[in-house]
């Protein structure tokens, strides 16, 4: 074996890379031993301490559940399993296909190569292995596992991991989802407010009043990735959602609408809980509205939010401020095209109302959520 490339040294750019070596665990599988145990060797000599392994190609996707490494090592050429039917197997897994697979192969054959990167894998090393060569791969896609688990974090903020997972699919084959121009399109707009939150803040400590809060935007949060909806804006207590944006979502109203009741029916147990412990009455209004609204990045040079605006976004949160605890509202034009969804005994035409910026009196219909 050649001398081992010391990967707890610091080099540019490795920070990422150097501080998961020590905690990083590796999986390999081949059905030549005498590799495994040369590749262990090394390994541990470069700073690798966990690793995992298996001669037996048909356990490894078994152990890939069981051990969820950081990064697999594969053979390709093995008998009755190869490779490439354990990297068709991941990609059909959502737990295992975002695990990144160096590919061992001896195989100079284009096609070999191309089949494999076609099933997810993310590099490739001759055999017999070479051990600097490993070592610089290994440390490339353990950074860019990390960079890559940055970028599905800072989205998993806005959007569900669902949809996440799909930006960045996107993203990968070239798409734009998040694009840099302003757009038009029509989405479902979801404002949701939390009733009763000034008398929290006159009676309850300032550290209680922010766990609360983390509370209730839970709630919210969860619900609106459970449906895939997009978190716009969160400010005070008041939380805005969208549906059929920045992808397209043909049974948007329908998220929507399930988004609403699960608000709702999920915050009535932390309701009544913190009526018992804080004395307070709370419960979350919402307001929803459907329309052409202008999507795209807002801000200056020092700080951009991408977010949703126009009369459609004005609309719901107009409804919302009118919305009662545990109520939604929303005008009748959206009623009409998801009463389907609703029990009519819930339902009850709240009436026509004045709504700032509109010149004509919006009709409302109210849902109550139990």
């Amino acid at each position: 074996m050649n001398k081992p490339i010391d990967l707890r040294k610091p080099l540019a750019g490795d920070s990422a890379a150097m501080s998961g070596v020590d905690n990083a665990l590796v999986m390999m599988v081949d059905d030549e031993q005498s590799l495994i145990d040369l590749t262990r060797e090394f390994l541990e000599e470069a700073g690798y301490r966990r690793f995992v392994s298996t001669a037996d190609a048909s356990s490894a996707i078994a152990m890939l559940l069981r051990e969820r490494p950081d990064v697999l090592l594969l053979d390709i050429k093995m008998p009755r399993v190869t490779g490439l039917d354990i990297l068709g197997s991941m990609q059909a897994d959502p737990a295992l296909k975002h695990i990144p697979a160096i590919v061992l192969t001896s195989a100079d054959d284009a096609g070999t190569k191309l089949a494999a990167l076609e099933l997810g894998a993310s590099d490739f090393l001759r055999k017999p292995v070479d051990p600097s060569e490993l070592a610089l791969r290994l440390r490339n896609t353990l950074a860019a596992k990390a960079h890559k688990e940055a970028i599905r974090k800072a989205f998993s903020r806005y959007v569900s991991p669902r949809l996440t997972d799909k930006i960045i699919g996107e993203v990968a084959n070239g798409s734009a989802p998040f694009k840099s121009e302003a757009e038009r399109a029509d989405i479902v707009v979801l404002f949701a407010d939390l009733r009763g939150f000034a008398r929290v803040t006159e009676t309850v400590g300032v550290h209680t009043v922010v766990e609360m809060l983390n509370e209730y935007f839970s709630v919210l949060t969860d619900a609106a990735y459970q449906h895939e909806g997009t978190v716009f804006n969160m400010a005070g207590n008041s939380l805005l959602i969208g549906f059929n944006v920045p992808l397209p979502q043909p049974d948007a109203l329908a998220r929507a609408v399930r988004t609403a009741r699960d608000v709702i029916a999920n915050f009535a147990p932390v309701s009544a809980a913190w009526r018992k412990q804080h004395g307070v009455v709370t419960g979350v209004g919402i307001g929803m509205c459907r329309g052409e609204a202008i999507i795209g990045n807002v801000g200056s040079r020092h700080f951009m939010s991408y977010t949703v605006i126009g009369d459609t976004v004005n609309t719901a949160a107009r409804l919302m401020e009118l919305a009662r605890a545990n109520e939604v509202l929303m005008s009748g034009a959206l009623y009409a095209s998801v009463r389907e969804l609703m029990p009519m005994e819930r339902v009850q035409r709240a009436g026509r109302f004045p709504l700032q910026g509109k010149a004509e009196p919006v009709e409302v219909y109210s849902i109550t959520v139990s």
